[in-house]
Order: C-alpha cells, then sequence, then structure tokens
C-alpha cells in the first residue's frame, strides 16, 4: 500500500514544475498581445480564450470520442512496436554477427522520417487506420529494438552461467533471468517510444481520417475556430505529458523494486 502511495505521489520539485508552466502560459500571453497588432483574429490565439474553449469542449464532450481514438491509436501503435521490437532486439543483442549485420540498416531506416513514408502507407493500405498503425510502428519500433539490444549486451553474463549450470531451459532463462534483467531498458525505450508516437500522431491523423485530435485541428481551422485550434494544441500538449510522466514514474518504480525486493 506504501509502495503504491509512494508510485503516485507527486515529486519534490512539483512547484518548481508548475511555476516553468505558469512562465509559459504569462509567455504565450504576452506572444498573443504583441501579435494583436498585426493580426486581427490574434485575440482568439491568446491563453484566456484557449482555455475558456477547452473547458467549453470538455464540458460538451466534444473532445472525448476524438481523444479516445488518439489513445487508442497510440497503444496499438505501441504495441505493435513492442511485439516487434522486443524479439528483435532480443536477437540483436544476443548475437554478435547479428548487430554486425543489422546495425547499418537500422540507422539508415530509423533516419528517415516516418511521415515521408505517408503516401506510400496510404496507397498500399488505404485510407482508415491501417497506414496510421503501420507510420506509428514504424516511429516507434527503433528506441524499442536499440534499447532492448542494449540491455541484453550489458547483462551479467555470470547470470547466465549459473542458470545454465542449474540446467534452466530456454523458456526459464528468458523469463525468468533475460526479460527481467533488461527490463529497465524495455520501459526507457517505451517512453522514448512514447514520445516519438505523439509527435508523428497527430500529422498522421491529418490523413483522411475522420476522428482524432489531428483531425480536429484540421476542422477547428476549416471552421476559423481558432480559440478551439489553441485550446486542442494544449489538450495534446497534456496528453502527451501525461503520457511521459506515466512511463517515467513507471520506469522509476521498477528500478527501485529490486532493492526493495
Amino acid at each position: 500500500m506504501i509502495k503504491t502511495l509512494k508510485f503516485f505521489a507527486p515529486g519534490p520539485r512539483i512547484g518548481f514544475g508548475l511555476g516553468g508552466l505558469l512562465a509559459l502560459v504569462a509567455l504565450w500571453g504576452v506572444g498573443s498581445h504583441w501579435l494583436q497588432g498585426s493580426m486581427s483574429m490574434a485575440a482568439l490565439l491568446g491563453p484566456q480564450e484557449a482555455f475558456k474553449s477547452l473547458y467549453e469542449l470538455l464540458v460538451q464532450n466534444q473532445l472525448t470520442v476524438h481523444t479516445i481514438v488518439s489513445l487508442k491509436r497510440v497503444l496499438v501503435g505501441l504495441g505493435l512496436a513492442l511485439l516487434l521490437g522486443v524479439p528483435i532486439g532480443l536477437a540483436v543483442g544476443s548475437s554478435r554477427a547479428l548487430e554486425n549485420c543489422t546495425s547499418s540498416a537500422f540507422q539508415f531506416l530509423r533516419m528517415i522520417s516516418p511521415l515521408s513514408w505517408m503516401p506510400i502507407a496510404v496507397m498500399v493500405f488505404g485510407i482508415g487506420d491501417a497506414p496510421i498503425y503501420f507510420l506509428l510502428t514504424f516511429a516507434a519500433v527503433w528506441p524499442v529494438i536499440l534499447n532492448t539490444a542494449a540491455g541484453v549486451r550489458q547483462l551479467d553474463t555470470r547470470w547466465l552461467m549459473l542458470a545454465k549450470s542449474l540446467s534452466a531451459t530456454r523458456r526459464e532463462m528468458l523469463f525468468k533471468i533475460v526479460l527481467p534483467g533488461i527490463l529497465g531498458h524495455i520501459l526507457t525505450g517505451v517512453r522514448l517510444a512514447i514520445g516519438i508516437i505523439w509527435i508523428v500522431l497527430v500529422p498522421c491523423e491529418m490523413l483522411g481520417v475522420s476522428s482524432g485530435l489531428g483531425y480536429f485541428i484540421l476542422d477547428t481551422r476549416d471552421r476559423l475556430a481558432y480559440s478551439e485550434l489553441m485550446a486542442v494544441i494544449v489538450l495534446i500538449g497534456a496528453l502527451g505529458f501525461m503520457l511521459d510522466g506515466m512511463a517515467q514514474k513507471l520506469y522509476k518504480y521498477w528500478s527501485r523494486s529490486p532493492s526493495k525486493a
């Protein structure tokens, strides 16, 4: 019970974090006020109108479906990246020859922006969620692969030797030694993957779909509802901040738990 409370307890620097956010909002207000001299619609871009529109959208339940759809796409993309990335990372990390064969190809593919694959994804998968899942998975799989492989390479070989001396099967070595030993590295890859997915998600949802936060941004642009546009941008930032915070808390909780066991 105490461990659970500590997991959800705010950090000691929460006051500084809130101060930084307030300073960011103040700079936002100053910038929108400064733009009013050159833009007639600049007042709608300010924090006061944005937070007012965000409150109205949440009260009227207009963002619920779009938020749920976006989060579902994030979870599916992350899940597919884990299903592909963890086994590949295990194989690459356990074989020096395979690592040498794949490192150049992986680095080459990792440097290609996922958004550059958008036209090809639409041609292959058509319009809908399928190309979005492909793009999100392609964006998220690389940090999972690289961090999983790094974790395998950093495993203490004495653990493996001890398991072999006790006649442990491959399944037992995988689930009792390897995966628990590299879980911290996998969670680091998950945190990096979430950040990449969340950045790639919004432009992907402008890809011929009728729901999601990215679609809602296009809708507000077409309706010239600039205050709602800024409200959705704030919501996207808040949701991304929360997802990253949850991944960070999960990593810290796991990294501390073995010493308490």
